[in-house]
């Protein structure tokens, strides 16, 4: 069985290698991890508000939406703020939202939103894997349509909630893939309709 520390090795080293395929990581501890949004020099100090999983679900991005994954990290598209948000900070503020919003942690769901994804999540196991992915392009439209800049981050968090709420609550909506905001494979069509929060 393979150490904790191995696994994140692993995991650290194939994100590395989706985001920057051209360029060497010269160490695990290394200031390349702020080219990708992390705070420090070691990324596993900046998941601890998500956990591994959040970690796991950039991955799962980088491999399944490449070309989002790119033109998210690389901020292509839009006019975008001079401080932007972080990326890879994002993301695990993305993944904690959602374990916030879908009551991961509770025994039995509190809200609609969360009974509603756990009815997706028995018939799709990848279910809480694409909602992250639909969330953080999401929350990047809505921060490019409210011309946000990094102090505004979280009433783009929330904002980003409420549309995801907003959206799993939909009665036409059975799977992730029936959300209106999941286009990750036809990013320049992406549209959004921001609710009222």
């Amino acid at each position: 069985m393979k150490s904790f520390l191995l696994i994140l090795c692993e995991v650290l080293k194939d994100l590395w290698s989706a985001a920057f395929p051209n360029s060497h990581l010269n160490g695990f501890v290394s200031s390349q991890w702020k080219d990708m949004g992390w705070q420090g020099t070691d990324p596993s100090t900046d998941f601890r508000g998500g956990g591994f999983i959040s970690l796991e679900n950039l991955l799962f991005f980088s491999k399944r939406y490449p070309k989002t994954f790119q033109q998210l990290l690389y901020k292509k598209g839009g006019r975008r703020a001079t401080w932007e948000y972080p990326f890879a900070v994002a993301s695990v503020n993305i993944t904690s939202m959602l374990i916030q919003m879908l009551d991961l942690w509770s025994g039995k769901p509190r809200s609609w939103a969360a009974v509603c994804f756990l009815r997706i999540l028995v018939e799709d196991e990848m279910a809480f894997e694409l909602l992250y992915c639909v969330a953080f392009k999401v929350m990047d439209t809505l921060w490019l349509a409210m011309r946000a800049s990094y102090t505004e981050f979280n009433v783009v968090m929330k904002a980003t909630r409420g549309q995801l709420e907003h959206e799993l609550a939909m009665e036409s909506v059975s799977r992730i893939e029936d959300m209106p905001s999941y286009t990750l494979h036809q990013i320049a069509t992406f549209k959004y309709s921001l609710v009222s929060i």
